[in-house]
């Protein structure tokens, strides 16, 4: 990060901020876990990852978890909102399933780009990284990812009503971008792989509407 972006991010999150070690800790944990087998890891997408990936990659298919959904339950008062004025993204949350895209990572570069994906995700301790079975569209397990779960304990969970989640996507803005921008981007990314989001179908115009109000 910048010197500029580097002060940002520390006078929004504060002692929030998880350090290099902890985040380096964190996915030596992760790894420590990995599910027994020998089998491919696998890094699961369902929002920014989907159209934004950032990482290198051998393979990527669609895949789908059970008992975890798609949510705009995570605060951000950086990247796509302010401390004045936070922004929402995506988390898995409790519940129901998701569809997205596993991505398969190359055992010989996977702590190089996994350390990649941490120091994007892992600022803070918003996400939680668990392993989590991944389906085919005919529900059969093909492996095993790495999906980030909120945590559902920590200061940017937001359990919101469905029209302060709409309030938030339509006026906050970061220096990413704006979170309206973050839902149209991923709603095109589902679109393009064939996924319908219910959630996201409804939150779309919702979001538009209020935007025009706005003027």
């Amino acid at each position: 990060m910048t010197n500029s972006l580097d002060e940002m991010v520390r006078a929004a999150f504060g002692t929030q901020l998880m350090s290099e070690v902890d985040r380096a800790r964190s996915l030596h944990e992760t790894l420590e876990h990995r599910p027994p087998g020998g089998g491919p890891v696998w890094l699961f997408g369902y929002g920014s990852l989907i159209w934004n990936p950032t990482i290198h990659y051998v393979d990527s298919r669609f895949a789908r978890v059970e008992g975890w959904q798609r949510a705009f339950c995570l605060s951000t008062p950086i990247g796509r909102g302010t401390p004045e004025n936070p922004g929402l993204v995506l988390a898995l949350d409790e519940g129901g399933y998701c569809e997205g895209v596993a991505f398969r990572l190359d055992d010989a570069v996977l702590v190089q780009e996994l350390s990649l994906i941490w120091r994007r995700e892992m600022l803070t301790g918003a996400y939680i990284p668990r392993w989590l079975p991944l389906h085919d569209a005919e529900g059969k397990v093909f492996g095993q990812g790495i999906g980030f779960v909120v945590n559902r304990a920590g200061p940017q969970y937001a359990d919101l009503s469905e029209a302060d989640v709409v309030r938030r996507l339509a006026t906050a803005v970061g220096h990413l971008g704006s979170a309206a921008d973050y839902l149209r981007q991923t709603h095109r990314g589902l679109r393009r792989l064939g996924i319908r989001d219910a959630l996201l179908d409804r939150l779309l115009p919702l979001v538009a509407q209020a935007q025009e109000r706005a003027g």
